[in-house]
């Protein structure tokens, strides 16, 4: 058993710096160390693939060496964490290039660049239309890098340069991202630390809507003096944008606290923004003048629209809109839990039970699962990260094939192949196109997560974030830098609150802070970071540069110019946060726990002399006879977790029986100690039940607050 240790060295400090020189590495090697390509030109950052090599030998090199991590367990996190990106990540972004391919060799995407110039002539409009509100409906439904693909290549389709598309995209893509993926981050925050869903939920709409009015402005400016524009020519489009982000985010706050639509958040504000915005172009206000990109204003085009005219038909145009309303439809579809569950059910009655490389293989032929050898329960999470007698960390790959959304976005992109009559040889062109563009993302966006899975069981991880937890009351404030941190490292944020969801809450609790407030920001905080994620900025590149060359060597630029903007972001949560954290009445009240069906006395209310068995133990005991391992169930572990999950259940429920005085002696304590002492006995019930193994869930059901009561 590998035991994590945050302090190997014996200084806070000396450990903390060692344990990023991983990332420091990555950093340097990726955006700033000096050298000449074969052209002889001269560039700060090497290769993506390169540098992404460096980093991940450094993060063997700290593991191993400086933490004592042993060699065979660090190989099985790096090749978990590569393993679970190709499912969770490369998959979607391979299917939905390919999607994108098949609308170009068909020539309907040309239809689709007409169709929305026809919105807005205006390129500053443009990059609202696109970048913020259809990317923000691409997260709500797929998540995971997506939009940053589709919309990137959708604008450079419309004449935008690769480098501007790329940052636009993944600036853009950051106040929809708690919400992605049909609500993932928040489904897995609440499974992590027992807090219910709808409150961290609503607490997250009650954050984002500030950064949701103003990215859409950040977006505008960041364009205009891009292509050499003036600031007076930025705040000329200011009503579509105040349109623009304030509808997004008006929807935003209001479906965030719905127990019915907070998990289609950034579907429903994505949908909302777009045709407000439009209609608002169409019908009631449009700039005087047209602003161009500055190829065109070189070129001598017009910046008046009375001399252009659309050429389509209206069936036309919905043909070629088609392909991507099923991409929306199908990762809709994938995106549901009970359509998940038949999914993974799909070959059930395919069974094995086996071994791969010394371990076990296991589960059907739509959801087979392998614990990683020398990883798997091999783990242990130390204090102050987790409470001590915490489970080991769970390693299990499970290949839900099926039920990927990467799965449903190919399907779409299959159903949309054959909506679009290719022929064979425009089949093969769409195939072999995206394999050579998506070479070199696939190879750097593995050993990135690799090396995130690896920090990850290592424990280097929580040295860094640890370091933001002596901040007391300001601690808000740096907790939306932990979940930054977090998303950097892992490249998504449900995995940072994988993470980090547990020490948010655990140091929210010894700071007396809310852990609703602290959780939650943990996730919001993380969406800034999105954008200079390794991952993220790769498969921007994939999307939007053709030239492999040109592809390999705009990582660098790129991250050095999000950087800041994506510091900043992380800033204004981090302010909202702790702005919140003083005022009464910002942070949702999570429901109150349903009403004993029981019309016997609590425990606190019998009388002190009355010596019979508590009423709780009884219930306990009660469960343990009738259900196996108690029942007890946060969010929704996979089928061999569920045990697992029960069976904290089971020894907390026997821990407080061993710890509860002999009833004989119950008089002699006061009816407000019993009270006590059973309130913090329900608080270690909750901690030890919300840390479910996350490596190891499923897609998450995901349940209303009755559910969570329970």
């Amino acid at each position: 058993m590998y035991q994590q240790n945050y302090d190997p060295f014996g200084n806070v400090f000396l450990s903390t710096l060692v344990a990023a020189v991983p990332i420091l590495a990555l950093l340097y090697f990726i955006a700033l160390h000096p050298h000449r390509d074969k052209q002889g030109n001269r560039h700060l950052g090497i290769s993506a693939p390169y540098a992404a090599l460096c980093g991940v030998v450094a993060a063997f090199v700290v593991s191993c060496l400086a933490f004592g991590m042993p060699a065979a367990t660090a190989v099985s996190a790096f090749a978990l964490g590569s393993l679970s990106g190709f499912v969770g990540i490369i998959w979607i972004v391979l299917a939905a290039m390919l999607l994108y391919t098949m609308t170009v060799v068909s020539g309907k995407f040309e239809i689709v660049k007409e169709s929305i110039i026809h919105i807005s002539f205006d390129r500053r409009l443009q990059v609202l239309l696109i970048a913020f509100s259809f990317g923000a409906i691409i997260e709500g439904t797929s998540g995971f890098g997506t939009p940053v693909a589709i919309a990137g290549a959708i604008m450079v389709g419309l004449g935008f340069k690769p480098f501007q598309a790329a940052v636009l995209n993944l600036i853009a893509n950051t106040a929809p991202v708690a919400f992605g993926a049909i609500g993932t981050p928040i489904v897995t925050l609440a499974a992590v630390t027992g807090l219910d869903q709808l409150t961290l939920s609503t607490m997250a709409g009650h954050q984002l809507p500030w950064a949701s009015i103003l990215v859409p402005f950040w977006l505008v400016v960041l364009f205009v003096k891009m292509e050499g524009g003036t600031w007076k020519e930025a705040l000329e489009v200011w009503p579509a944008t105040l349109v623009s982000g304030g509808s997004f985010a008006i929807v935003q706050f209001l479906a965030s606290g719905s127990a019915g639509l907070h998990l289609l958040t950034d579907v429903v504000s994505g949908l909302v923004s777009v045709l407000v915005t439009a209609a608002f172009l169409r019908w009631v206000w449009h700039p005087k003048t047209r602003f161009l990109l500055r190829s065109e204003r070189d070129a001598g085009v017009s910046t008046t629209t009375s001399d252009w005219k659309y050429k389509y038909g209206a069936w036309e145009t919905v043909q070629a809109w088609v392909p991507w309303i099923i991409l929306i439809g199908c990762c809709y579809l994938w995106g549901q839990p009970d359509n998940k569950k038949w999914l993974n059910d799909l070959f059930a009655s395919v069974k094995f039970d086996t071994t791969l490389f010394g371990s076990k293989l296991t589960g059907t032929l739509s959801l087979p699962k392998w614990d990683m050898p020398a990883l798997h329960n091999l783990v242990q999470r130390m204090p102050p990260v987790l409470p001590a007698g915490a489970k080991p960390e769970a390693a299990q790959f499970t290949f839900n094939w099926v039920s990927a959304v990467g799965t449903g976005v190919f399907v779409a992109a299959v159903l949309s192949g054959l909506w679009l009559r290719l022929t064979a040889a425009q089949w093969k062109k769409a195939f072999s196109q995206t394999a050579r563009r998506m070479v070199i993302p696939v190879l750097v966006i593995g050993q990135v997560l690799g090396l995130g899975f690896l920090t990850r069981y290592s424990g280097t991880d929580a040295v860094l974030g640890l370091m933001f937890t002596h901040a007391g009351a300001l601690y808000p404030f740096f907790a939306a830098y932990l979940g930054w941190l977090g998303v950097f490292l892992t490249g998504s944020d449900t995995a940072s609150n994988a993470l980090f969801g547990s020490l948010q809450k655990i140091t929210a609790q010894q700071l007396n802070l809310n852990p609703i407030l602290i959780a939650a920001t943990n996730s919001t905080g993380g969406v800034m970071g999105k954008m200079i994620d390794a991952q993220s900025i790769m498969v921007a590149c994939a999307a939007t540069y053709d030239d492999p060359h040109e592809r390999a060597h705009a990582v660098g630029p790129i991250f050095r110019k999000v950087w800041w903007h994506s510091v900043a972001g992380a800033a204004f949560i981090g302010i909202i946060a702790l702005i919140q954290s003083q005022m009464p009445g910002c942070i949702p009240e999570p429901p109150p726990p349903p009403p004993a069906k029981s019309s016997q006395l609590t425990p606190a209310e019998r009388n002190p002399a009355d010596a019979r068995p508590d009423q709780r133990e009884q219930r306990a005991a009660g469960r343990e006879q009738s259900e196996p391992g108690g029942g007890v169930l946060v969010g929704r572990a996979g089928a061999g977790d569920q045990g697992e999950v029960a069976g904290d259940a089971d020894r907390a429920a026997e821990q407080r029986r061993d710890q509860r005085p002999d009833p004989r002696r119950r008089a002699d304590r006061e009816p407000g100690e019993q009270t006590a002492r059973r309130d913090a006995d329900q608080d270690r019930l909750a901690e030890r039940i919300g840390r479910v193994p996350v490596a190891a869930l499923d897609p998450p059901e995901h349940h209303d607050r009755r559910e969570q009561g329970r």
